[in-house]
């Protein structure tokens, strides 16, 4: 599946579920392992498990393959592999402290 229509499905498939600050960031010329992490707030650990739900029946709908979730124990932060897209869902105080999108920014210099 291309790319861009990956990350459409996603982000779409997301905002559906009321997720907010969500944030695509292209690592394609950081990584070679995938394109694009997506990353996602939601308020409780039910909705982050909503979201990471209607991401892979999405994607699934869409013809796109899911490599693998993690998370699902304790739903502060939940992960989609979607090989060329890494789904991250979590919980504000998770996102905050964890802070991929700095980590992420700071490995391009």
């Amino acid at each position: 599946m291309e790319s861009e229509k990956l990350i459409n499905i996603v982000v779409d498939a997301l905002e559906e579920i009321k997720a907010h600050h969500i944030d695509v960031i292209d690592v394609s010329k950081i990584t070679s392992l995938f394109g694009s992490i997506i990353i996602a707030s939601a308020d409780s650990t039910r909705q982050t498990k909503s979201l990471a739900d209607n991401v892979q029946e999405k994607v699934k709908a869409a013809g796109g393959k899911i490599y693998g979730t993690e998370g699902e124990q304790s739903g502060e932060w939940m992960l989609v592999d979607l090989g060329d897209a890494v789904v991250h869902i979590m919980l504000p105080a998770v996102r905050e402290h964890y802070n991929l999108e700095g980590l992420w920014s700071r490995r391009k210099h």
